[in-house]
């Protein structure tokens, strides 16, 4: 069955259709999920919960992008609405602070060979909030700047700011690897 079709049966409430579209999706926005909530149960729950809106939502979906894009987008707004409400707040920043940097001339996300995908990771969870949800939006979720700022209710300025100052950061924790200045 074509995926259009699937979707439309979703529309009429075709409960097996639905159960397809679910089991197709799911482990995929598990991860998602679980990149933001980072524990099992919770992004189990941010799943079942985005699920449950999109569904309700079918109607919307005009097929502009695909649906496995237009369901990631809810699962990301799901887990970050979860995180918030366990008082993790997103930390916004004053426009007035802010100004443009032009990452053209060194825009390198260049680290050590060594440097493992979990040590990334793991450097990524202990920055700071403003910086790691863009960090982890534009990195590995993949989204742009007019897409974070959408997502997360602030300018694409300061999510282009946000991104520079993460990864500045995020290199300077991953520092150690490559001068051996950590250990």
């Amino acid at each position: 069955m074509f995926q259009t079709e699937i979707i439309e049966k979703c529309k009429q409430n075709n409960r097996l259709a639905q159960m397809q579209l679910y089991n197709q999706y799911c482990n995929g926005m598990y991860i998602v999920a679980n990149r933001f909530v980072k524990d099992a149960a919770e992004a189990e729950d941010v799943v079942q919960e985005a699920f449950i809106k999109a569904f309700a939502k079918l109607h919307q979906y005009k097929a502009e992008v695909t649906f496995g894009a237009w369901l990631k987008r809810i699962v990301v707004n799901k887990s970050i609405d979860y995180l918030k409400s366990k008082k993790q707040q997103v930390v916004a920043l004053e426009e007035v602070h802010l100004k443009v940097i032009d990452t053209a001339n060194d825009d390198k996300w260049l680290v050590d060979d060594t440097t493992t995908v979990t040590e990334v990771k793991n450097a990524i969870d202990t920055l700071p909030e403003k910086y790691k949800y863009v960090i982890t939006l534009f990195l590995l979720e993949g989204y742009d700047h007019q897409e974070i700022s959408e997502i997360l209710n602030i300018s694409q300025v300061a999510s282009r700011t946000q991104l520079s100052r993460g990864k500045q950061k995020l290199q300077e924790l991953l520092k150690h690897r490559k001068d051996g200045t950590r250990y």
